[in-house]
């Protein structure tokens, strides 16, 4: 039996996007690999004591990080159950704990003038719309240019990674890029961003993260920004001036207000604005505990 090509069908019938089946299948052809060349069994015979050892065997072999085992224990599982039909104990195998680290988001004068300085019309363009309207990388890339609705500001989303469509806004400014972008490289009237050397084709992702990088470079900036951390960004920017977060959820297209929430930590008003009990007046008029 061809177990990957089982595993990749059974993705694909959970109606999951073609960068998540592929995203889903590194670690379970390592797993593969594992027990038809180094364990030489059949699956039938593969025990929770193997699949441990696994795990170990690549987060030695690999130096990987808490959360990326996690992926990979994720992926074992869909495996088994869906693929195996066999059933799954996670107190046999469980998610490791990691660490929450916040991502990094530049302020809203550094963000903007990122943004001002490139020189590319077409790559400003698509750095503004994923700024401006909360974007993913994916979203801006597959925008159609029906998804332009100048006439009520807003952009529609397709079926993005929540698996619903939604509207996001569209700023002035952006629209202003926007229309200087298409007018000046060809009005494009399918992709919005075509691919350079096919334009029946969108703009590959990794086309815009490399460009995001060696902008950085030309800027003399560490190499700090990703294309979420304009997501991030504008969520954070929202929050600081003064949306609530279930507009945040909204314009972000949230499934869960638990992702929101995220902005309230990034924020910095939330920490500058709050008045700290130790800097309030006593009872006795006076202002701090020095004698």
């Amino acid at each position: 039996m061809d177990y990957l090509k089982r595993f990749r069908k059974m993705l694909s019938l959970r109606g999951v996007t073609d960068h998540t089946v592929k995203s889903y299948t590194t670690y379970v052809k390592a797993y593969l690999d594992y027990v038809e060349n180094h364990l030489h069994k059949y699956f039938s015979q593969v025990t929770w004591e193997d699949r441990r050892n696994f795990i170990e065997h690549l987060k030695a072999e690999r130096n990987l990080s808490d959360r990326t085992i996690n992926a990979a224990i994720s992926q074992i599982r869909f495996f088994t159950i869906y693929v195996l039909h066999q059933p799954w104990d996670q107190t046999q195998l469980p998610f490791r704990k990691h660490d929450r680290f916040l991502p990094y988001v530049p302020t809203q004068d550094e963000t903007i003038h990122f943004i001002e300085t490139i020189p590319d019309i077409k790559m400003k363009a698509m750095v503004s719309v994923m700024y401006s309207s909360g974007l993913r990388i994916g979203e801006v890339c597959r925008l159609r240019y029906e998804d332009i609705e100048g006439n009520s500001m807003r952009i529609h989303i397709t079926s993005g990674k929540s698996r619903w469509d939604r509207y996001a806004p569209l700023s002035q400014n952006a629209l202003a890029i926007l229309t200087n972008y298409w007018r000046s490289c060809g009005r494009p009237m399918e992709w919005l961003f075509p691919a350079p050397r096919n334009s029946k084709m969108p703009m590959h992702t990794i086309n815009l993260s490399r460009y995001i990088h060696s902008h950085e470079d030309e800027l003399g900036l560490p190499r700090r920004l990703t294309c979420h951390s304009f997501r991030h960004a504008l969520g954070t920017h929202l929050y600081e001036n003064g949306a609530d977060l279930l507009t945040i959820q909204a314009i972000l297209g949230h499934r869960s207000i638990e992702s929101t929430t995220l902005y309230v930590h990034l924020a910095s008003r939330t920490i500058s604005s709050t008045k700290n009990p130790f800097d309030m007046p006593r009872k006795d008029g006076t202002h701090d505990g020095r004698k």
